[in-house]
C-alpha cells in the first residue's frame, strides 16, 4: 500500500471517522486509486438512518482527489505543512447504479483521474466501484485556495 489511512490523515483536512479512505494502492501524477471499507462500519459519519446513500460515494471521490493533490505536494506534508486547501465546486455527469453504499458486501475502489488544471481549478473523472462493478461514477471540479481565487 502506497498511504495508509494515517498517511492520507495527513494529506487531507478530514480528521477521524470522517477521513473516508484506508489506503492508496495506485498512484501517479494523473490518477491515484484509493479503497475502503468504511462504508460498511454503522458509525459511519455520512450514514443516515436509513443507510448511507450511494451519493455520499462523491465525498469519497472528493477525498481521493484530495489525497491525489496532497501527495504530488507530500514534501510539504511531511514538513508538517498543510497542503493547499480545495473545494468541491461542482460535479457533472453523475451516475448510479445503486441506491446505498451500505449494502455492497465488498470494499470500495475509488479511481479518480486529472483531466486537467491550473494553480486554481483543478478537474478529475471519478468512478466508484465494488467487486469491479461501477456504483458511481462523474466529473468533479475542484476550486484550490478560494479565497485568493475570490471564491
Amino acid at each position: 500500500m502506497l498511504a495508509d489511512r494515517d498517511r492520507i490523515a495527513r494529506l487531507i483536512p478530514h480528521a477521524g471517522s470522517m477521513c473516508l479512505l484506508d489506503g492508496v494502492v495506485e498512484y501517479d501524477a494523473q490518477h491515484i486509486r484509493c479503497v475502503s471499507s468504511t462504508h460498511l462500519e454503522p458509525d459511519n459519519p455520512l450514514r443516515a438512518a436509513n443507510g448511507l446513500p450511494a451519493l455520499c460515494g462523491i465525498e469519497y471521490a472528493a477525498q481521493a482527489m484530495a489525497v491525489h493533490g496532497g501527495m504530488q505536494g507530500s514534501a510539504a506534508v511531511d514538513g508538517a505543512e498543510r497542503p493547499r486547501a480545495g473545494y468541491l465546486a461542482g460535479v457533472r455527469d453523475v451516475t448510479c447504479t445503486v441506491s446505498r453504499l451500505d449494502t455492497l458486501g465488498a470494499p470500495l475502489t475509488i479511481d479518480a483521474e486529472r483531466l486537467m488544471g491550473d494553480g486554481i481549478n483543478v478537474m478529475y473523472t471519478f468512478r466508484v466501484s465494488a467487486d469491479g462493478a461501477t456504483i458511481l461514477q462523474g466529473r468533479a471540479t475542484v476550486v484550490l485556495d478560494a479565497e485568493k481565487a475570490g471564491a
